[in-house]
């Protein structure tokens, strides 16, 4: 039976561990938390998981809070005029429903299953010399855990990696007692975009509470929305959050006006990053060879949400991976060639990404408002945040987006 070692107990490597364990391999986890510690302490991500990703759960069957997450069959965008009103207003339909299931109740459950099933979890904080000797214990060692020393290990890509300073600066909060939405009766994630300010993202959420909403701002650094930094009262994280929605998306406010409160002390969060693509092996010093999964080596910024959505699909490419590989060694042709798996999705999901961390193109000015004239570009627009390969198709390129918008116009 093949060892395998995974660091990291967030979406990608539990689901990858969970994955392996259901083909017989000895997995073993390693994380610096509890499953208590992790259901107790504070928000991680905003997390809305669309079809495609949810479906990788499901044929493992760890959807085990499918029938209790609220069912988003929407997605709409708000684009805010400068009159205080919205100069664009729409919502397009998913082909499939999207869930967020706060990553404290997922983790913290995926990793309590995974230890009823046999599986070995040790809590405990991992450094390079660690891995150094697991290297020669295991037959693969992965590195799922997306910060600190071990992230180090894996050289930034300078030709994937556009950005070298964070981009937006962001501020999460979970909360109970938003108003229902007035436009329809049905749940959906909302973008309102405000030109030269930021965005705020609204989506209903599964937390340790029950249902929630989650208010996330992404500030342009410097900007009037990048106002959390050193806020560490979660009270005054809230006041802030509803000041900046009165300001800018009054329509969303609007929703607080019954009286909103956070879920839990540890239901905010801020911080930022800088969007990057790392090499996928690296090398300990002793010659040994560790493989990085999801935002290890490719770490989006959450402004198209597909965080979560990549970790699930790069733990279902690697899984197919190693379970192909057989008995042979998991070399480093091995590692590059289960991330070039992955890359196949996730540089469509990077390209996608950066673009839209850019002052919008007029032809993506133009498409986003012909989604409120034409529901089958707002319905294409929705889909793309499951499949963003599509995009490739009518988004990014003038012509392209030109011919999709003459193939769609109401006739006569």
């Amino acid at each position: 039976m093949r060892k395998i070692l995974i660091v990291g107990a967030g979406q990608s490597g539990l689901q990858l561990a969970l994955g392996l364990q259901s083909h017989g391999y000895d997995v073993t986890v390693m994380t610096n938390r509890t499953a208590d510690e992790i259901r107790g302490g504070r928000v991680m991500s905003t997390q809305c998981m669309f079809h495609t990703a949810l479906q990788h759960e499901r044929d493992l069957g760890l959807n085990l809070w499918e029938d209790q997450a609220p069912r988003i069959e929407g997605l709409g965008v708000s684009v805010a005029g400068p009159d205080g009103g919205r100069a664009v207003n729409w919502v397009g339909h998913l082909d499939g429903y999207a869930q967020s299931v706060d990553q404290r109740v997922k983790m913290a459950g995926w990793l309590e299953t995974f230890a009823k099933r046999g599986g070995q979890v040790v809590v405990h904080g991992v450094t390079v010399s660690d891995l150094d000797y697991f290297s020669r214990t295991f037959d693969l060692v992965l590195v799922a855990a997306g910060k600190g020393e071990l992230v180090s290990m894996f050289g930034r890509d300078a030709s994937r990696s556009p950005y070298d300073a964070p981009q937006r600066a962001l501020a999460v909060a979970y909360v109970h007692g938003l108003g229902p939405r007035p436009e329809y009766d049905f749940e959906a994630v909302r973008c309102n975009l405000v030109p030269g300010v930021g965005e705020l993202f609204v989506m209903p959420c599964l937390t340790t509470s029950g249902r929630c909403d989650i208010l996330f701002w992404e500030g342009i650094p410097g900007g009037p929305l990048d106002v959390f930094a050193g806020v560490k009262d979660p009270g005054e994280h809230l006041r802030l959050t509803l000041e900046l929605m009165k300001t800018f998306t009054p329509w969303e406010f609007e929703r607080t006006r019954g009286g909103v409160e956070l879920t839990d002390a540890g239901g905010v969060l801020a911080g930022r990053y800088a969007p990057v693509v790392r090499n996928p092996v690296a090398q300990l010093p002793s010659g040994g060879l560790v493989l990085g999964v999801a935002d290890v080596v490719v770490a989006n910024d959450p402004i198209t949400g597909q965080g979560s959505n990549n970790a699930a699909k790069c733990a279902a490419a690697y899984l197919e991976a190693i379970t192909a590989h057989g008995d042979k060694p998991f070399d480093a042709d091995f590692m590059q060639g289960a991330f070039d798996l992955y890359w196949n999705h996730a540089r469509h999901v990077t390209k996608w990404t950066n673009a839209m961390l850019a002052p919008p193109p007029e032809h993506v000015l133009q498409l986003i408002g012909a989604g409120g004239q034409v529901q089958s570009v707002a319905d294409r627009f929705a889909n793309g945040f499951d499949n963003p390969a599509d995009f490739e198709q009518w988004f990014f390129e003038p012509e392209k987006a030109g011919a999709y918008l003459d193939s769609v116009a109401p006739q006569g």
